[in-house]
């Protein structure tokens, strides 16, 4: 069986240093990124869209993309919004400095396709608190009216907060189009049925990995998403799935013919093996593991029918279709 999964597209963290095999500051093994991403070729995996999680990271995403003809997200994580009023000149230069960079990114290979990661996450407020999250959280929505650009969403425990600020920003309906917005993508979901609900509503997309599927209830969350709000991801290197979640039972069913293709052989970083992956490190190429799945869990008739929805909600929000004539 090959990789039926041949238009994937999806989130990832490419610029994470573990991708390089430094753990912790800690170097554990060799670069080897140049085989991560043909391991995601061979999984079918045709493009990425590479997360800005700080305005550093913004611009090294950005660097990256253009090198290997991807795509970029720029903004700021809410973990990180203190670096706002830590930044040479205070919050306004930061901002400005965010702005200037979308500007330079609007066109060409490795433009920029999203503002974000950002959002709230009250489940780690030792690095921020809520009070300097939503303030910048704010600010980025701004960023994504001036240049129409879709949002690429993190919400943690903040779901109240987090959609009262989109609402009184304009983004309550119709994913803010009515303000300059382009909707988006509620990424990494781990909320409830209503939560779900809520977002579908205000006209985002929900973005399904590993930790969407933990728990039944997990689960039983994502069986509620739309077809046509539903997006895969991997979100790697984080969120793999793992024998304890609930994804198991789905993945126990996963042809042979694709397992070796999704879900590689691994070992520990001190143990590295080229050609093999690397525990504890979620790759691009599990993208398949994801979405078959989710394929099973939704007891859908079609697994490359259902692959072809997502990757059509992906190139419909952020405005990808010249990955159609590919």
């Amino acid at each position: 069986m090959s990789a039926e999964i041949s238009q994937a597209k999806f989130i990832v963290n490419l610029t994470d240093p573990s991708f390089r095999g430094i753990y912790r500051g800690k170097r554990k093994h060799e670069d080897d990124i140049i085989d991560i991403l043909e391991r995601s070729r061979n999984a079918g995996v045709k493009s990425m869209i590479i997360t800005g999680g700080s305005l550093h990271e913004s611009e090294v995403a950005l660097k990256l993309a253009k090198e290997c003809g991807l795509y970029a997200t720029v903004g700021c994580h809410p973990t990180r919004s203190t670096e706002f009023d830590s930044f040479e000149g205070g919050p306004d230069a930061y901002y400005d400095a965010l702005d200037k960079l979308i500007e330079a990114s609007l066109s060409g290979t490795g433009r920029v396709v999203a503002v974000g990661e950002c959002g709230l996450d009250y489940d780690r407020t030792h690095f921020a608190e809520p009070s300097v999250q939503r303030v910048y959280f704010r600010r980025q929505l701004s960023l994504a009216k001036k240049h129409h650009l879709p949002l690429f969403l993190h919400s943690r425990s903040a779901h109240g907060d987090f959609i009262r600020i989109l609402r009184e920003e304009g983004f309550g309906a119709n994913g803010g189009t009515a303000v300059g917005g382009a909707g988006g993508v509620v990424h990494s979901f781990t909320g409830t049925i209503q939560e779900a609900k809520d977002y579908m509503e205000m006209g985002f997309c929900v973005g399904v990995n590993g930790c969407s599927l933990k728990t039944e209830e997990n689960v039983a969350a994502v069986k509620s998403i739309h077809l046509d709000k539903i997006m895969l991801e991997t979100d790697a290197p984080w969120c793999s799935m793992t024998t304890t979640h609930a994804s198991k039972k789905h993945l126990d069913g996963l042809p042979a013919g694709l397992k070796h293709i999704y879900l590689l052989q691994a070992t520990q970083p001190e143990r590295f093996v080229r050609g093999k992956s690397v525990k504890g490190r979620n790759e691009p190429c599990t993208i398949g593991g994801v979405a078959w799945v989710v394929f099973k869990a939704m007891g859908l008739p079609s697994f490359v029918d259902f692959t072809q929805n997502a990757w059509d909600n992906t190139v419909q929000v952020f405005n990808l279709h010249e990955l159609e004539e590919k």
